[in-house]
């Protein structure tokens, strides 16, 4: 009986080890192979896509169940919606969301990090529990009929998988960001049945850059969360609106008045988030009971416009069938951003894609209403400024242009019309830019004292600090040893700058030692102290980062600085050089920018051919 145990026991032995070697020669093959990461991406995709559409499914049954809606009603279309309903679901909907960011907020005690953020700084490491909990929150706020989309959390969960999957498979850092760029474009594609849209949202908002290295695993996730949805439920389109509309060159004109308008109100509903969430901090209430408040005032607003509940994708559609006149339309325009702005405000989880999208849709019917009353022919393009409207806001919202033009290409498939969208994309996010300085996702992490300004990896440097840097053998003097000793045990040129400390270690000053073998200290040498002619200087802390170093380096105009543990105990740890720190700077960024391109070499000079 024990030899058969023995022989169980060793046989069990070799199939883990066969196991283990498997599973690791698999991230040897994952981490060196491109092929193999598209592939993955492409599985990881068809994943997501189903359950974006398992989500999407679930919050229109919640709205149904929670609203008394008809078996296919959408809730932003405000038809059929119980007014008892809208009274009593935002409260008890915001009290659950209040509720559930309390707990989570005791368990994990940090900010969640999203895709921008963990490519800017985190090198496209994000935690896949918190992004399941921020999914979480995000289907509760919109099943209490929050005025906010899921594509945020159909883009946290996407990214969170991919880069779980990524770290699992111990991917280089800029494979890690092209594969939270892959997970978030997944998601968003799946989203809008639309993988052109969801690809340059990755490039423009996740990736921040487009690389011919990075085109095919986002296409492919792309393409495959399309497929792997419509398989499932053959989700509707976005909207629909007859192509083909005969455009005249004042409509383009038209098109770009109309994107003037739509930078400052997009502009206005952002700030409008801010003012909200400034009003409820000043309020004596707890954090978590703010978002039942901010259900409450939505009910409020929902009560005369059901309409500004849910993310707006049924309102679209409604109002490219039906056309309001200006003024319903203008007083519903000022409803949903207040519904949008109190919803974000007050704590809701949830994004502003659907919302602006909606909330453009509502300025280009006011605006096409307006037109046609000095123009009554310039009604017949109604649904073309209806459009141009949305892509307008949205892209100067969101920060995604290109993203909306092939949005509106992909769902109409009418080029001149994308044509007027492009000018009417293009001059709202200009003029956002210009004169505001954000997207709505960099506004938030302006909000938070994080100066992300896109998902540039910048992270990396936070990365290169002193402490990697610098030398931890400097060579070290007492304050009272005499210039003699110092002379003894430090021959001329054996070193060319000395570190003076006190008799506890604290940095005291540097000293050259070129100047202490000045004839004029000969007399006295017995007798002075180094200390009297050292010079003290700026330090450097471990935890700095190259750019602040290369910087105190610049003011103080010192070639080598000291580094200390702190600036209290100024107890001396190292010191680092400027040529040196320049030099780990330069070659940091050097294969950074290889690594985005794909290219190994980038910056390496060959051997001139001869002719």
């Amino acid at each position: 009986m024990t030899a058969n145990q023995d022989i169980s026991t060793g046989l069990l032995a070799r199939l883990q080890s066969a196991g283990g070697r498997s599973a690791a020669g698999l991230r040897r093959s994952l981490r060196s192979n491109d092929f193999a990461q598209i592939l993955a991406c492409g599985v990881a995709g068809t994943f997501i896509g189903a359950l974006v559409d398992l989500l999407r499914q679930a919050v229109e049954k919640f709205h149904q169940l929670n609203f008394l809606l008809g078996r296919h009603g959408l809730l932003s279309t405000g038809i059929g919606v119980s007014p008892e309903r809208i009274v009593v679901v935002p409260l008890l909907g915001g009290l659950a969301v209040g509720l559930f960011a309390l707990w989570t907020s005791r368990m994990r005690g940090h900010d969640i990090v999203d895709p921008i953020e963990a490519n800017a700084m985190y090198g496209g490491r994000m935690s896949l529990r918190d992004s399941m909990r921020l999914t979480f929150a995000t289907v509760l706020s919109n099943a209490a009929g929050a005025s906010l989309g899921m594509e945020a959390g159909y883009s946290q969960i996407g990214a969170g998988l991919f880069s779980a999957l990524a770290r699992n498979f111990g991917l280089r850092r800029e494979d890690m960001r092209v594969f939270v760029t892959a997970g978030a474009s997944a998601a968003i594609a799946a989203a809008f049945n639309a993988p052109l849209a969801g690809a340059f949202y990755g490039f423009e908002l996740i990736l921040a850059q487009y690389t011919v290295r990075a085109l095919a695993p986002i296409a492919v996730a792309c393409v495959a969360a399309t497929l792997a949805q419509d398989a499932l439920s053959h989700p509707p389109v976005l909207f629909h609106a007859p192509a083909g509309t005969p455009h005249e060159t004042i409509s383009y004109v038209l098109f770009g008045a109309m994107g003037v308008l739509a930078a400052a109100l997009a502009i206005l509903a952002m700030l409008a988030v801010t003012w909200v969430e400034r009003g409820a901090r000043r309020l004596p209430l707890p954090e978590w009971l703010r978002p039942a408040l901010g259900g409450l005032l939505l009910s409020v607003v929902a009560l005369s416009f059901p309409q500004v509940l849910g993310s707006g994708h049924g309102g679209i559609q409604y109002h490219l069938d039906l056309h309001w006149t200006l003024l319903p339309l203008l007083a519903l325009l000022f409803a949903k951003l207040v519904a949008s702005a109190i919803s974000v405000g007050s704590g809701f989880r949830g994004g502003l894609f659907s919302s602006s999208l909606f909330l453009g849709c509502l300025f280009g019917a006011a605006f096409a209403q307006g037109v046609a009353l000095l123009d009554p022919a310039l009604s017949q393009q109604y649904d073309a400024f209806v459009i141009v409207g949305m892509a307008s806001i949205a892209a100067a919202i969101i920060g995604a242009p290109l993203t909306m033009v092939f949005l509106v290409l992909e769902g109409t498939g009418d080029f001149p019309l994308t044509v007027g969208v492009l000018i009417g994309v293009v001059t709202a996010s200009t003029i956002s830019r210009l004169a505001f300085g954000y997207s709505f996702s960099t506004w938030r992490f302006h909000q938070r004292g994080l100066g992300i300004r896109s998902a540039h990896d910048v992270g990396w440097i936070a990365d290169l600090t002193v402490g990697r840097l610098m030398r931890s053998d400097p060579k070290v003097v007492a304050e009272d040893m005499t210039i003699a000793m110092l002379r003894k045990k430090h021959p001329i040129g054996s070193a060319k700058r000395i570190f003076v400390t006190d008799g506890e270690g604290r940095f005291k000053g540097l000293l050259d030692l070129a100047k202490v073998y000045d004839a004029e200290y000969d007399a006295d040498s017995d007798s002075r102290r180094v200390g009297s002619l050292a010079r003290d200087c700026a330090v450097l802390l471990p935890g700095e980062n190259v750019r602040t170093a290369a910087a105190r380096f610049e003011t103080s105009e010192s070639e080598v600085l000291p580094v200390v543990d702190s600036r209290a105990d100024r107890k001396l740890v190292g010191y680092l050089t400027e040529a040196f720190a320049l030099r780990r700077y330069t070659q940091e960024f050097e294969r950074r920018r290889s690594a985005e391109l794909g290219e190994r070499d980038l910056f390496s000079i060959g051997p001139i051919p001869r002719a």
